[in-house]
């Protein structure tokens, strides 16, 4: 599994687009060099992560060796860059790594990376020397892609062997969805050049940041450091909202292209930008002329859009419908905040069978919830309408108990977690009053983070819907529901992250003005279940289990090598409030019952064996007859897959279907085409079997009370002549 800070910098060979007419904007050697604000910032992050870390470590020669495997692991995960004569010419920092961060000298740092930049332009310009000849697709060869395990390549000629057949691979996809030879020499170059300015363009801010983070993650999988960009991204992310001219923007070759516009944003109220369009300058209203940014990263014309509320940026305009040479538009917007509601808690209604006497349908509300977010900064402020997922959900509760819902369903699937007071406050949605999660610090002192509010906003029947994805403050909220017996958990066990993790702000630390230092998100705690019991590496187990994506082995906190054990604690003082347990059995034998009957269901678990057996496969081969008969074995399985689809699901099956490899990147797809695939995505209200389902079993749930009921007010009611 990759780290997040090899995401930061080990690029892989995404977005391209047709050669433009301006050169890119690309870092020189010379700048890439660390700063003496660096040094201060790595500075602090050792008496942090030595001191105040929940599992703290001495910088000793020992982490040093650490430190400079998950460096190089982030830089060169896949060992397609590295020569086994690098690593060994980088072994003299095996021991030294430490007194370089004590003393405040990054150079090593810096000049690994540069070996690394130089690689990358080699391998770049083999790459593209490939495409000037030709390959023999009839030889019995295959690419093995999958080179986490492998061994650094010991000469020049070994590693020429493995981009020979990574070229040759991206032609034989191309070639195999039926592309022109001469365009795809053509895709491919502008990838691999495109790869080259991207990787051209990190700056000394992403190298800082990519060392600090395997210094950090050496420590424990969750502890990030977070340079001023990424503080920045970070922050806008917990309060949903921004201040810019809500579009979302890509990279795409040289041009800053916008993906989708936010609805209700100023962009929108404009209607002059529209998903596709390409951002050719940008100017503030003080500027006399545009800043010409094509060929610039992302994230610095990101940054020179973005601005304060009330202020006004001009755009010069390329539109989508237009060729290169069109003619532009300039636009001027003033910026004002946007909320990003793509983010947000939202509703929806599902009707489920029932065992009413009347064939009467039942009304499950489901509430599906991205992330616990929580704008502090506004909270601090004293700000009334503060934005955060607890006071989102309540409005959508009050809005569904209006609506006379017979149930709720919390979709917490993909929810990655976020503030931990958001996942104690939602708890207490559903709760009078108690304690919802146990929380140990590093020295071994346990606090109860409990509900103190009396009273609740929804009582009535509920179910938690979670998969593998589910993490962090996701798991303390089915937990606690667990726990109390307040509602059923439905689908695949959690995450397993549990653990506490603390914003340091250094620019505030050191008491900076501007952000300089950036931040450190800092392990300082580990959190348990009301139970005692944690949730760390095992996560939360469903009542009722839905077939899973991924193995513990493939995703999780298991797959950390690093990561802290499991362990248990005394049990916090709490009664529970109901049990599904009894009824689980039941609930069980309906949902097996059911699910053997559901044509769609099993299409689901043969998408599912078919993305498994994907997984496990480690190579491809590069015979050309070999891989048709591949392909043409998945286009027949596609089309019967896609016609049973059809069957059940009518109009939406082909939008619900699956799609054969088309040889493309995202960002290599027509731009029309591309944004229509995102507002559909946006509008798509394909059925979800797992959520029906989870619904289904939620009715279930409910019938099966009001029975025990029933009998329950039979069996006490007086009988006749007593």
């Amino acid at each position: 599994m990759l780290k997040s800070s090899a995401r930061a910098l080990c690029v892989a060979l995404l977005l391209a687009a047709p050669a433009l007419w301006a050169k890119p904007k690309t870092v020189s050697l010379a700048e890439l060099n660390p700063t003496e604000e660096q040094a201060q910032a790595a500075t602090w992050v050792m008496r942090y992560l030595t001191r105040l870390h929940y599992a703290s470590r001495p910088l000793d020669d020992q982490l040093s060796g650490e430190i400079l495997d998950g460096y190089l692991d982030a830089l060169d995960s896949e060992k397609l860059f590295f020569l086994a004569s690098d690593i060994e010419s980088f072994a003299r920092f095996r021991t030294t790594l430490d007194e370089s961060i004590e003393r405040e000298r990054l150079d090593p740092a810096f000049e690994i990376y540069k070996v690394y930049l130089q690689r990358v332009r080699e391998r770049t310009e083999y790459s593209r020397s490939l495409l000037e000849g030709s390959f023999d697709f009839s030889v019995d060869e295959s690419y093995d892609y999958d080179r986490e395990e492998a061994s650094w390549p010991t000469t020049r000629a070994e590693v020429d062997e493995l981009w020979r057949k990574r070229v040759k691979s991206d032609y034989l996809r191309l070639l195999l969805a039926e592309r022109p030879a001469d365009k795809i020499v053509s895709i491919l170059d502008e990838r691999y050049a495109d790869f080259l300015v991207r990787v051209e363009q990190l700056d000394r801010e992403d190298v800082f940041q990519t060392f600090l983070n395997a210094y950090a993650e050496a420590i424990e999988p969750h502890t990030n450091y977070l340079a001023p960009r990424a503080s920045e991204a970070f922050a806008i992310n917990m309060r949903l909202s921004l201040e810019g001219i809500g579009a979302v923007l890509q990279r795409d070759g040289e041009y800053t292209v916008v993906r989708s516009v936010v609805k209700g944003g100023p962009a929108d109220l404009d209607g002059r930008i529209k998903p596709g369009d390409r951002i050719l300058g940008v100017a503030q209203d003080k500027d006399a002329g545009y800043t010409d940014v094509v060929g610039w990263r992302l994230e610095d014309v990101v940054e020179m859009i973005r601005g304060s509320k009330g202020t006004k940026v001009r755009l010069d305009v390329l539109p989508a419908k237009v060729g290169s040479d069109g003619e532009s538009i300039d636009v001027v917007i003033v910026r004002d905040k946007v909320k990003l509601e793509e983010q947000a808690a939202r509703k929806r209604l599902v009707e489920v069978d029932s065992g009413k006497a009347d064939g009467g349908k039942r009304r499950i509300g489901v509430i599906e919830l991205p992330a616990f977010y929580l704008d502090f900064a506004a909270r601090g402020r004293g700000d009334s309408d503060y934005r955060s997922s607890t006071r989102d959900v309540k409005k959508l509760l009050n809005e569904l108990v209006a609506d006379k819902v017979d149930g709720i369903v919390i979709d917490l699937r993909n929810n990655g977690g976020g503030s931990l007071t958001e996942a104690t406050e939602l708890t207490g949605l559903f709760i009078d009053q108690g304690p919802v999660v146990q929380v140990r610090d590093g020295r071994g002192r346990v606090q109860v983070e409990a509900d103190v509010a009396p009273g609740l906003i929804y009582e009535g029947p509920l179910a938690v819907l979670v998969n593998r994805a589910s993490a962090s403050a996701s798991e303390i909220f089915a937990a606690a529901i667990q726990d109390y017996g307040r509602g059923l958990i439905i689908g695949d066990t959690t995450f397993g992250k549990g653990t506490v993790q603390q914003l340091v702000d250094l620019d505030f630390v050191n008491n900076y003005d501007k952000p300089t230092l950036g931040q450190l998100k800092m392990t300082v705690a580990q959190f348990f279940r009301i139970d005692g019991g944690s949730t760390q590496h095992r996560g939360v187990e469903p009542d009722i289990a839905f077939p899973a994506l991924y193995s513990p082995e493939d995703y999780g906190e298991s797959t950390y090598e690093n990561a802290l054990p499991w362990t248990q604690i005394g049990a916090a003082s709490f009664e529970p409030v109901g049990d599904y347990q009894g009824l689980v059995p039941l609930l069980e034998t309906r949902h097996q019952r059911r699910v053997a009957d559901n044509a769609e269901y099993k299409l689901l678990l043969e998408d599912i064996a078919d993305l498994k057996k994907a997984r496990n496969e480690t190579s491809v081969s590069l015979n050309l007859a070999k891989r048709q008969a591949e392909r043409k074995a998945d286009e027949a399985r596609v089309a019967a897959r896609n016609k049973a689809r059809e069957a059940i699901l009518g109009a939406v099956a082909e939008r619900n279907a699956a799609k054969l490899d088309d040889g493309l990147l995202p960002s290599e797809r027509d731009d029309d085409l591309a944004a229509a695939e995102e507002e559909e995505r946006k509008d798509d209200e394909r059925p979800d079997v797992l959520l029906s389902e989870a619904a289904q079993i939620l009715g279930d749930a409910i019938d099966l009370n009001l029975q025990q009921r029933a009998m329950a007010q039979l069996e006490e009611s007086p009988r006749e002549g007593s």
